[in-house]
């Protein structure tokens, strides 16, 4: 199953790219995460296609879509807003990976009529101010600097990276210059390191204690588990689990499955699975 690009002008002009996958059925809308693309939803989104009317978004800044230089949880619900009452999508399930996890959760709360579920894929749940100050999460979030690498160099040493070697293909490759724009030669980023940073502030700033209450729709969470050694990365991991014991304890309808030996980007490394968790999900919705 292939995907056909299209496009929507926003009424401010912002021009927003998304893969249109096809199917029938309920409406199913893919969100990306910070510095990535809807291209990373192409190992799962035709296993969707085959339940859901499944379109996969580039959010603003991201992919092919404009470069506005204001990233706002308003904005960008926004853009998702429009998106939906363009094409008519009733009753969507939003599935949101990592920043587009917190996307989907903002829209969730503040347009309570429009989304039927919302799926959190390694996102949206862990309250980051609460278990690190703005300085330590903008050392950790702030991307390195790559524009100007030589591809060859580029794909070198992503092909190489441990938990990704042992499933990269040509279509994986593919998939990651996506997030990139690559031009004699080499890459530079799509999302200049300003921008991605008034990002990563906005996930920051996100309490999402603050928004279960607001909800009345129900919630998948999928969270990628990944214990670890390493101090500073299984405190994430209890910091993700903390938030998901908040949430149940919040939100009127949650179920979690959990992704255990599982990195970050898991419609990439977990497709089926993640697949099969949103088809039984969605299944159960009214």
């Amino acid at each position: 199953m292939t995907a056909e690009d299209a496009y929507l002008t926003l009424p401010t002009s912002i021009r927003l790219h998304y893969l249109d996958w096809g199917g029938s059925g309920r409406p199913l809308i893919l969100l990306h995460g910070l510095a990535s693309s809807c291209r990373i939803w192409d190992f799962t989104a035709p296993l969707l296609a085959q339940h859901f009317r499944t379109l996969a978004l580039d959010q603003r800044g991201h992919g092919l879509s404009d470069t506005p230089g204001s990233y706002t949880f308003a904005e960008t619900t926004g853009d998702l807003a429009t998106l939906i009452e363009a094409l008519s999508l009733e009753r969507p399930v939003i599935a949101g990976h990592s920043w587009g996890a917190g996307v989907a959760l903002q829209f969730a709360a503040d347009y309570l009529d429009i989304p039927a579920g919302i799926a959190l894929i390694d996102g949206g749940f862990a309250q980051r101010s609460s278990s690190q100050t703005w300085e330590q999460a903008e050392t950790m979030m702030r991307p390195p600097e790559i524009d100007g690498t030589p591809v060859d160099r580029f794909v070198g040493f992503m092909k190489n990276w441990p938990d990704i070697a042992p499933i990269w293909s040509e279509q994986l490759e593919e998939m990651v210059l996506s997030n990139l724009e690559v031009r004699d030669g080499k890459v530079y980023r799509r999302l200049p390191i300003p921008d991605h940073m008034k990002i990563a502030r906005e996930i920051w700033d996100q309490k999402p204690s603050e928004l279960y209450p607001r909800m009345n729709c129900p919630v998948l969470m999928v969270p990628a588990m990944q214990h670890s050694n390493d101090p500073k990365r299984e405190s994430w991991t209890q910091a993700k689990l903390h938030g998901i014991e908040t949430a149940k304890k919040l939100l009127r309808d949650v179920r979690v499955v959990p992704m255990e030996d599982t990195i970050h980007d898991v419609p990439i490394q977990r497709p089926k699975e993640l697949a099969a968790a949103i088809i039984d999900f969605a299944a159960s919705i009214n």
